[in-house]
């Protein structure tokens, strides 16, 4: 069990470097190895987000004062350079993390998108970084009521509040063009999606092909309507996915953008995805691990 920030680092430098050693053949690296490991690294960049460090300085700062746990700290340029060029292996660890979770093979699953704006309207036409290059547009937040400029991050969660997918899409881009593509990699599920997935043709296909059954409340000027209590229903499991959206914007600050490009835009929300099932991860191994105690107290061995 985790009590305080020694045990939280243990374990994650733990879980990641036993994950490495496992996907070595994938990793190329030229010249000698770094003074500050792979391992390291990466292991302070899911701990960063989890904390809610997600600006370099801080997370540079609060690791500096942990010199027991983490000797040697890369300058804020080598860091970012280095992080970059392990964001794919960062989502290889979260893909790795959830084959070992149980609820990440629930049938039921929720569909929803998340605004990532990646900056204010008055400095689009002048920035030198040219966000348009990389899909980012103009989008309407229906939630929020407001308009955007950037993406949107569609996320599909078990019922069990697992993140096994996602896709990064331009804002302007509607719900169900999104949607269609991230449930084609998936087969033998009920998800419910809110009413801006609307799409009788998709819904047709996913099911025919994918035996997908995609659940979405009717608008009121539909003729056909469901009944009541499958209406709550709905919107009881859909509250699954708020509660997801809320820990990855409030605690991950996912709609933060720091970044000053679209890689660098990438390479955190996979950080941040990542220290998300890592939590998951680490909350339902401990639950195991009471279990199997309380096992041990009710019948000991001989």
């Amino acid at each position: 069990m985790i009590t305080d920030f020694d045990d939280l680092c243990l374990w994650t430098y733990v879980i990641v470097d036993d994950i490495l050693i496992k996907l070595a053949p994938l990793r190329r690296r030229p010249g000698p190895s770094p003074n500050c490991s792979d391992s390291e690294l990466i292991a302070m960049v899911l701990i960063a987000e989890c904390k809610g460090w997600d600006i370099e300085t801080q997370l540079l700062s609060e690791f500096s004062q942990h010199r027991h746990l983490f000797p040697i700290l890369p300058c804020q340029s080598r860091f970012n350079r280095r992080r970059r060029n392990l964001a794919t292996l960062i989502n290889r660890i979260r893909q790795m993390l959830l084959s070992d979770i149980d609820a990440a093979s629930d049938n039921l699953c929720i569909i929803d998108s998340l605004p990532i704006p990646v900056m204010q309207f008055h400095l689009v036409p002048a920035s030198p970084n040219n966000w348009s290059c990389y899909g980012a547009t103009y989008g309407r937040v229906e939630s929020k009521k407001q308009t955007i400029f950037g993406y949107k991050l569609h996320l599909l969660v078990t019922a069990s509040g697992v993140i096994i997918d996602f896709e990064l899409a331009p804002a302007s881009e509607t719900d169900s063009a999104v949607g269609y593509p991230l449930l084609c990699g998936h087969h033998n599920k009920q998800v419910i999606g809110d009413k801006a997935y609307i799409n009788a043709q998709i819904k047709e296909q996913l099911a025919q092909l994918n035996r997908i059954n995609w659940i979405t409340l009717p608008r009121r000027n539909q003729k056909q309507q469901i009944a009541r209590q499958t209406k709550r229903w709905i919107n009881k499991t859909r509250q699954i996915v708020e509660t997801v959206n809320g820990q990855l914007t409030q605690q991950f600050h996912i709609q933060d953008n720091h970044a000053h490009s679209f890689w660098g835009l990438c390479t955190r929300l996979y950080a941040k995805l990542t220290a998300h099932t890592l939590s998951i991860y680490l909350n339902n191994l401990f639950k195991k691990e009471a279990l199997l105690q309380i096992k041990e107290l009710a019948f000991p061995l001989p």
